[in-house]
Protein backbone atom coordinates (compact mmCIF):
# COMPACT_ATOMS: atom_id res chain seq x y z
CA UNK A 1 0.00 0.00 0.00
CA UNK A 2 1.23 3.31 -1.32
CA UNK A 3 0.95 6.30 0.92
CA UNK A 4 -1.21 9.32 -0.36
CA UNK A 5 -0.10 12.38 -1.54
CA UNK A 6 -2.69 15.56 -2.67
CA UNK A 7 -1.73 16.84 -5.99
CA UNK A 8 -2.32 20.82 -6.09
CA UNK A 9 -4.88 20.12 -8.71
CA UNK A 10 -7.08 17.97 -6.51
CA UNK A 11 -7.53 20.55 -3.70
CA UNK A 12 -10.81 20.86 -3.06
CA UNK A 13 -11.86 23.94 -0.82
CA UNK A 14 -15.47 24.45 1.10
CA UNK A 15 -16.33 27.68 2.93
CA UNK A 16 -17.20 27.56 6.37
CA UNK A 17 -18.88 29.69 8.52
CA UNK A 18 -17.85 30.24 12.43
CA UNK A 19 -19.46 32.50 14.68
CA UNK A 20 -17.43 33.53 17.34
CA UNK A 21 -19.95 34.77 19.71
CA UNK A 22 -19.60 33.37 23.33
CA UNK A 23 -16.62 31.16 22.11
CA UNK A 24 -13.32 31.47 23.94
CA UNK A 25 -10.82 32.61 21.89
CA UNK A 26 -8.10 29.78 22.04
CA UNK A 27 -10.67 27.07 21.02
CA UNK A 28 -12.20 29.60 18.16
CA UNK A 29 -8.99 30.05 17.19
CA UNK A 30 -7.53 26.42 17.01
CA UNK A 31 -11.01 25.53 15.23
CA UNK A 32 -9.96 28.23 12.37
CA UNK A 33 -6.62 26.74 12.31
CA UNK A 34 -7.65 23.70 11.60
CA UNK A 35 -9.54 24.16 8.77
CA UNK A 36 -7.24 27.05 7.17
CA UNK A 37 -4.77 23.88 7.02
CA UNK A 38 -6.92 21.36 6.03
CA UNK A 39 -5.57 19.15 8.54
CA UNK A 40 -9.69 17.47 9.42
CA UNK A 41 -9.33 16.01 5.91
CA UNK A 42 -8.38 12.47 4.98
CA UNK A 43 -6.57 13.95 1.66
CA UNK A 44 -4.26 16.40 4.19
CA UNK A 45 -0.87 16.95 2.80
CA UNK A 46 1.49 19.12 4.87
CA UNK A 47 3.19 20.45 1.52
CA UNK A 48 -0.07 21.17 -0.04
CA UNK A 49 -2.23 23.81 0.71
CA UNK A 50 -5.45 22.13 0.70
CA UNK A 51 -7.36 23.76 3.81
CA UNK A 52 -10.50 25.48 2.71
CA UNK A 53 -11.75 29.41 3.25
CA UNK A 54 -13.36 30.44 6.96
CA UNK A 55 -15.71 33.18 7.51
CA UNK A 56 -15.73 34.44 10.94
CA UNK A 57 -18.76 37.09 11.96
CA UNK A 58 -19.43 38.42 15.57
CA UNK A 59 -15.49 38.84 16.27
CA UNK A 60 -15.88 41.76 18.85
CA UNK A 61 -18.21 39.28 21.28
CA UNK A 62 -15.26 36.82 21.99
CA UNK A 63 -14.65 36.28 24.94
CA UNK A 64 -11.38 35.76 27.20
CA UNK A 65 -11.01 34.15 30.57
CA UNK A 66 -9.07 35.91 32.95
CA UNK A 67 -7.52 39.21 33.56
CA UNK A 68 -6.24 38.65 29.80
CA UNK A 69 -8.91 41.42 28.77
CA UNK A 70 -6.67 44.21 30.99
CA UNK A 71 -3.13 42.14 30.67
CA UNK A 72 -3.02 40.96 27.30
CA UNK A 73 -0.57 43.59 25.33
CA UNK A 74 -0.38 43.22 21.69
CA UNK A 75 2.77 45.15 19.89
CA UNK A 76 3.42 46.66 16.77
CA UNK A 77 6.20 48.74 15.25
CA UNK A 78 6.77 51.52 13.14
CA UNK A 79 10.14 50.13 11.82
CA UNK A 80 11.74 53.72 12.80
CA UNK A 81 13.65 53.87 16.13
CA UNK A 82 11.53 53.94 19.15
CA UNK A 83 8.42 53.11 17.26
CA UNK A 84 7.19 50.32 19.07
CA UNK A 85 3.34 50.61 19.92
CA UNK A 86 1.47 48.98 22.55
CA UNK A 87 -2.65 48.07 23.49
CA UNK A 88 -4.11 46.07 25.38
CA UNK A 89 -7.41 43.47 24.32
CA UNK A 90 -10.07 45.80 25.34
CA UNK A 91 -8.40 48.98 23.56
CA UNK A 92 -7.81 46.67 20.23
CA UNK A 93 -11.12 45.03 20.52
CA UNK A 94 -13.02 48.94 20.43
CA UNK A 95 -11.18 49.79 17.06
CA UNK A 96 -10.36 46.86 15.29
CA UNK A 97 -12.16 44.04 16.84
CA UNK A 98 -10.96 41.55 14.23
CA UNK A 99 -7.32 41.93 14.37
CA UNK A 100 -7.61 39.91 18.02
CA UNK A 101 -8.63 36.72 15.88
CA UNK A 102 -6.20 37.67 13.14
CA UNK A 103 -3.31 37.59 15.87
CA UNK A 104 -4.34 34.69 17.43
CA UNK A 105 -4.85 32.54 14.37
CA UNK A 106 -1.63 33.24 13.34
CA UNK A 107 0.26 32.50 16.22
CA UNK A 108 -1.47 28.86 15.66
CA UNK A 109 -0.42 28.41 12.04
CA UNK A 110 2.89 27.16 10.63
CA UNK A 111 5.63 28.96 10.46
CA UNK A 112 6.52 28.02 6.76
CA UNK A 113 5.85 29.48 3.09
CA UNK A 114 1.94 28.24 3.29
CA UNK A 115 1.17 30.90 5.94
CA UNK A 116 0.30 33.71 4.25
CA UNK A 117 -2.24 32.17 1.59
CA UNK A 118 -3.90 30.78 4.46
CA UNK A 119 -3.93 34.00 6.14
CA UNK A 120 -5.76 35.43 3.14
CA UNK A 121 -8.73 32.66 3.36
CA UNK A 122 -8.96 33.97 6.50
CA UNK A 123 -12.28 36.92 6.47
CA UNK A 124 -13.00 38.30 9.90
CA UNK A 125 -16.04 40.36 10.39
CA UNK A 126 -16.19 42.54 13.74
CA UNK A 127 -20.60 42.11 13.59
CA UNK A 128 -22.83 39.74 12.44
CA UNK A 129 -23.20 40.83 8.82
CA UNK A 130 -20.88 39.17 6.55
CA UNK A 131 -20.02 39.63 2.48
CA UNK A 132 -19.52 35.75 1.77
CA UNK A 133 -23.62 34.68 1.38
CA UNK A 134 -23.57 34.10 -2.05
CA UNK A 135 -20.86 31.23 -1.47
CA UNK A 136 -22.94 30.15 0.92
CA UNK A 137 -20.78 29.01 3.79
CA UNK A 138 -21.43 25.88 5.91
CA UNK A 139 -21.68 27.01 9.87
CA UNK A 140 -19.36 24.80 12.05
CA UNK A 141 -19.83 24.72 15.50
CA UNK A 142 -16.95 25.76 18.39
CA UNK A 143 -17.06 23.34 21.05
Amino acid sequence: MKTYSQKPTEVTRRWVLIDAKDAPLGRLSTVIAKHLIGKYKPTYTPHIDGGDYVVVINAAETVVTGNKEEGKIYYRHSGFPGGIKDATLREVREKFPERIIENAVKGMLPKNKLSADRMQRLKVFPGAEHAHTAQTPEKVEVK
